[in-house]
């Protein structure tokens, strides 16, 4: 075995839960379940097993968590192709929320990873909420990746109430797999980060989406962390770093990237 493909036999949180690659209906069909169980998404937006089955059989991946005979967690990436470069591109995760906070969606990345490098690709790339605190820090700070793409409003409306009726701006991860930054962040070595400017994301942005009463708020941040984040790439700058603070506040370091 590799040393890459050590990378997830190595985590030792939440050892008991075996990561596998999910390649039946009847598991694709927990993967819809857990989409409902995680998001509180109506028809419209759930991904159908169908889909899950093509992403297995064109070149992607389907990776299930268990504790277990249960299915816990899942993580869905589909082959994707862009200036000329192929790539990886991770569509969905999803973690009941009872497993949270212990590591899992971790996991599931790390496995991705080790299966992405099998196949030959340097690149992974998936997107997320610029307001989503801990997934932020978690593709960042813990996973390496660096952000120079924004896409506003990129799934249109959703009927998740996660999203606290917002547009769905989707920040771009790029996940370099095989870069000295990935390996370093891996393997627990302090990153040098030159931040030439910081973008602030305060926890209460959470409690704003989920009140009407304070929804502004969210949007208000929503909105300038936008236009801040959208101006940095312009100047061909990038999320190269994400940092918290005693009362989980979050930060976007934002810097100079040679990938």
């Amino acid at each position: 075995m590799t040393d890459d493909l050590r990378t997830t036999a190595k985590m030792q949180d939440t050892p008991e839960i075996r990561i596998e690659v999910l390649d039946t209906l009847p598991a694709f069909e927990r993967c819809v379940e857990l989409q409902l169980a995680t998001w509180g998404y109506d028809g419209g937006d759930v991904i159908p097993r169908k889909m899950f089955l093509v992403a297995h059989k064109i070149g992607g991946m389907v990776l299930g968590a268990f504790d277990g005979d249960v299915m816990i967690g899942f993580a869905m990436g589909l082959p994707g192709f862009r200036k000329g470069v192929p790539y990886l591109h991770s569509h969905m995760l999803a973690v009941l929320p009872e497993y949270r906070n212990a590591g899992i969606g971790r996991r599931l990345k790390l496995a991705q990873r080790d299966v992405a490098l099998e196949r030959g690709f340097d690149l992974m790339e998936w997107t997320f909420d610029p307001l989503e605190i801990k997934n932020a820090y978690l593709n960042i700070a813990k996973l390496g990746a660096i952000a120079r793409r924004y896409e506003p409003d990129f799934y249109g409306a959703s009927s998740s109430p996660l999203q606290g009726g917002l547009p769905t701006d989707r920040l771009c991860a790029e996940w370099w797999l095989r870069s000295p930054r990935v390996k370093a962040v891996l393997a627990g070595a302090p990153l040098a980060i030159d931040a030439i400017e910081t973008i602030e994301v305060p926890a209460a942005v959470y409690r704003w989406k989920q009140s009407e009463a304070d929804r502004g708020l969210a949007a208000d941040l929503q909105r300038l962390n936008r236009l801040a984040l959208q101006d940095s790439f312009v100047r061909g700058l990038a999320v190269v770093g994400y940092a918290l603070d005693g009362e989980r506040n979050g930060r976007f370091l934002i810097g100079r990237t040679d990938l």
